[in-house]
């Protein structure tokens, strides 16, 4: 039962921990109309902005890429830095181990070099995809910034990339091979997500709203988000995780949510704990027609219907596709903190057939569990829960 020593979230809606719960938790959004000068399509995003001028240290200068900027000013949260010192001192810097997240890296850096090679024939000088755009990346990165020197690995596995590297940390620290673990994610807006799900006709010309009985489509966002495992418990704690996959289609779930269903009992089964014990429910909710149906039918197969507090943040965060999973384990983490449920936001009517307590306004609640769903293409699920310290 790994606790949560500390964590630093980073997304359009909030540049900090603090930032990131009022604006989830009172539910103000952080899209907008896109004006990337780089991309003209009609649709809603969630933008970073302080990431577009950043300029990383003269030392992390062969790094610099916009996944990498994203990732610096999440790790320089000064609670993330002094917990990871302690554990450092505690443990040592080899025996805490780096897992992270991502759907497509620094891909952002190397569409920049190949607009510069169509152009002038030749690749950009000093363009280094080793460092800025390999999956390994990221660890390397981050390890380095922190100066840790354990085991490290990349999940690559869509939306669900940076909910699974709970997972594997759980199962590296169990099985006694670190003491402690650095997990998170990281993605950035780039042409090839943007276009990728236009071309998949799953991107909103509107802002996207989950469970609406009028959605039509996700509004794609980029985060950044940083959680530090230590084997010792604390007030809050990892209690469990389920993954399935389902391999039912590229790009759709299953309509009954098999998968969905399989992940959720799993982490359920793993934590010890029964539907009933679970008092708030973050939907993965990504405002498609068939992602909130499939997710819906399963989450009424598992808890029974309207019988769990349930909500997307989302339409705060925009779908942050591979860190999705830990930027909306930090809003459970939160909402176990704070004791207070977060709304849908920007929805205006539930779709009826649902079932599903879909939470319209914020909430008080006396919350000991809470669970996470993210679902990624193909099927590869994940779902966590977490609980506070009896």
């Amino acid at each position: 039962m790994p606790g949560i020593a500390a964590y630093s979230t980073l997304h359009a809606a909030g540049a900090d921990n603090l930032a990131s719960w009022q604006a989830i938790s009172t539910g103000r959004t952080g899209l907008k109309r896109n004006a990337l000068p780089w991309c003209s399509l009609p649709t809603w995003i969630g933008e970073v902005l302080p990431v577009n001028d950043l300029c990383l240290p003269a030392e992390l200068e062969a790094w610099d890429c916009r996944t990498h900027r994203l990732a610096w000013l999440a790790l320089r949260c000064a609670d993330l830095q002094r917990a990871t010192g302690r554990l450092v001192g505690r443990y040592g810097a080899s025996r805490i181990g780096v897992i992270l997240g991502t759907s497509t890296a620094g891909i952002r850096s190397t569409e920049i070099a190949y607009e510069h090679w169509h152009a002038h024939g030749q690749w950009p000088a000093g363009f280094d995809y080793r460092r800025t755009h390999s999956l390994d990346a990221l660890c390397r990165f981050s390890a380095g910034l922190l100066g840790l020197q354990g085991p490290m690995l990349t999940i690559s596995t869509a939306c669900s990339s940076s909910a699974k590297v709970f997972v594997m940390a759980q199962r590296w620290i169990d099985s006694g091979l670190i003491d402690a673990a650095l997990v998170g994610g990281v993605d950035s807006l780039c042409l090839s997500t943007l276009q990728g799900f236009n071309a998949l006709q799953l991107l909103s010309s509107e802002i996207c709203r989950p469970f609406d009985a009028a959605r039509s489509g996700i509004s794609i966002g980029e985060a950044a988000g940083f959680v530090l495992l230590d084997r010792e418990p604390a007030a809050i704690n990892l209690l469990g995780g389920g993954e399935s996959s389902d391999a039912w289609h590229m790009s759709t779930p299953h309509p009954q949510g098999l998968g969905a269903q399989a992940a959720m009992r799993q982490a359920l089964q793993a934590a010890r704990l029964g539907p009933a014990d679970i008092g708030y429910l973050n939907a993965h909710g990504t405002a498609t027609l068939a992602n909130d149906r499939a997710e819906a039918a399963a989450t009424r197969a598992v808890f029974g219907p309207d019988a769990v507090p349930i909500s997307s943040t989302k339409g705060v965060t925009g779908h942050t596709l591979g860190a999705a999973g830990v930027t909306e384990a930090i809003v459970v983490i939160q909402t176990l903190e704070q004791q207070r449920l977060p709304p849908s936001t920007n929805l205006r009517e539930v779709e009826p057939a649902l079932g599903l307590d879909v939470i319209l306004e914020p909430r008080r609640a006396g919350l000991q569990h809470a669970m996470s769903n993210s679902f990624g293409f193909g099927g590869t699920n994940c779902s966590l829960v977490f609980g506070r310290a009896r």
